[in-house]
């Protein structure tokens, strides 16, 4: 294998500057650990590491914390892997799992990423390059810090030619060779839903529900979109075919690369505010109750329940309304008021008992404000629960692989469903000078959370439950941001 797929030259500066007697100590050089340890003991704290590749290997399999016990468990994993592996088994290992930015690992990986190239094709001045970008990663990227790699492959260069590996006008004519990027991206499709999956799967091989294409396409639609939005924002969208309950898109991030962004934040299943987007819910189960009928007048009038006063989005009262005009309006106080008849607690354990668990202040217990945005929820589980909308008052449980059972648990009745669906999809009439033509066939419902802080809109079509977030990460606030001017159009653009 390495000699078939390695450049002979990396694998020469790799074991020469980084563990020079790789081939004869028994996973551990203890002169180089003598040297580190007085260097530690000296300081007060761990500064040396004299990490052999075999100790580097053990701390890439078990991860370990930088003190002083730390090194020792480190120490012993290593003479671990020498009692039971051969030296050539050890160094495959340190060539697929190294790693070397962001979210590559491996020598193949990265020759490929930052050169464009099979590491079976390396100049002297890439291999010297490659060897040490392991060593500090957060300082030597050469796609964030050119200078400081090209520093650093020329200082493995020097100890090339003094160990007499390389000669001396080799060295010469890499040094002269500039640090080069190749022109090209490397294919990341849906890396925040491969982490999640890979954290929970301990097989080599995973296959998941996605659509390559759909998520191709999604994600792409969130490049085109990431100009849009406020910066620090970003954005999540997930869909789910009902019919089946198989996750088809997952894009947790605007760009998984844009640090000012969060991108490296997964924002499908993170715990935010979700404004409105339950008020379909309490809906539907009040007309079960027998509380309510589509055409039953509420109350849309101040009212106060003890400290608690909620008001409108437009910080008006329009009286008596009825139950389907106050659901497609999204009035805050027929909600309450319908929320208040039901029961809060009835109301968060029966969402809970479904998969969709309300995330509240420790200590705190389900009151009239969870109808508002006053609890968390995840957006995966928020669309996994629309899906009772489109299966007859059940809703699914969301199947991340094509071996996943398909489960379901009753919500609210068939008929309930249809009429909150129906509701649902008249929302889209009334919309001014016909800005989303193409959002009707859609049943949908937009939320904004106090403050501005997050914007959902959760749709539901003849196959698919498109759920889309957009906001800031960090739970700061976009002033001007709400669900139908943020979230809404990249429903009707997913479709």
């Amino acid at each position: 294998m390495l000699d078939n797929l390695i450049e002979a030259r990396y694998l020469e500066a790799l074991i020469n500057y980084e563990d020079r007697w790789f081939w004869k100590h028994p996973g551990v050089n203890p002169f180089s650990v003598a040297r580190a340890a007085w260097q530690d003991l000296t300081s007060g704290r761990v500064i040396s590491g004299g990490s052999t590749l075999t100790m580097q290997v053990a701390r890439l399999l078990d991860p370990h914390p930088k003190t002083f016990g730390g090194k020792i468990l480190q120490l012993w994993r290593a003479l671990q892997l020498e009692w039971h592996l051969s030296k050539r088994e050890i160094l495959i290992l340190y060539l697929n799992r190294a790693p070397f930015g962001g979210t590559l690992q491996g020598i193949g990986t990265a020759s490929w990423a930052y050169l464009g190239k099979s590491p079976a094709n390396l100049s002297y001045s890439e291999a010297a390059m490659l060897a040490v970008l392991p060593q500090v990663l957060s300082r030597l990227r050469p796609d964030r810090w050119p200078e400081r790699a090209e520093a650093a492959r020329n200082k493995v260069l020097e100890r090339m030619a003094a160990q007499g590996v390389w000669s001396r006008e080799q060295v010469k004519e890499s040094r002269e060779e500039p640090i080069w990027l190749a022109p090209r991206q490397m294919p990341q499709l849906a890396p925040l839903f491969s982490r999640m999956m890979l954290g929970k799967s301990k097989s080599d091989k995973i296959v998941t529900t996605l659509d390559a294409g759909l998520q191709r396409r999604l994600e792409e639609l969130a490049q085109n979109w990431k100009g849009r939005l406020p910066p620090r924002s970003s954005l999540a969208m997930i869909v789910v075919n009902h019919t089946d309950m198989r996750v088809r898109g997952w894009v947790g991030s605007v760009d998984l690369n844009d640090d000012s962004r969060f991108g490296h934040v997964d924002m499908v299943n993170a715990i935010r505010s979700p404004g409105s987007v339950l008020k379909p819910f309490v809906y539907g189960l009040a007309l079960d109750e027998g509380l309510i009928h589509p055409a039953s007048l509420l109350q849309d009038v101040p009212r106060r329940t003890g400290d608690y006063r909620p008001g409108n989005f437009d910080s008006g009262f329009h009286g008596p309304i009825n139950m389907s005009e106050a659901l497609v309006r999204s009035l805050n106080l027929p909600a309450v008021q319908v929320l208040e008849a039901y029961g809060p607690k009835r109301f968060a354990a029966k969402l809970r008992n479904v998969g969709l668990p309300l995330y509240l202040p420790n200590g705190a217990a389900p009151n009239l404000s969870l109808i508002l945005g006053g609890a968390g929820a995840k957006l995966e589980d928020m669309a996994a629960a629309y899906t009772a909308f489109a299966r007859h008052g059940k809703a699914g449980k969301l199947r991340l692989q094509p071996d996943d059972p398909l489960l379901e648990r009753p919500l609210m009745s068939s008929g309930a469903a249809w009429i909150i669906r129906r509701i649902m999809a008249d929302e889209a009439q009334p919309l001014p000078d016909s800005a989303l033509p193409r959002v009707a066939p859609l049943a949908w419902k937009t939320g904004t959370s106090y403050g501005y802080r997050d914007a959902w809109a959760i749709g539901v079509n003849a196959r698919y439950v498109i759920g889309i977030w957009t906001g800031r990460p960090d739970g700061t606030p976009v002033v001007g941001q709400f669900g139908f001017a943020s979230a809404v159009p990249l429903v009707e653009s997913g479709q």
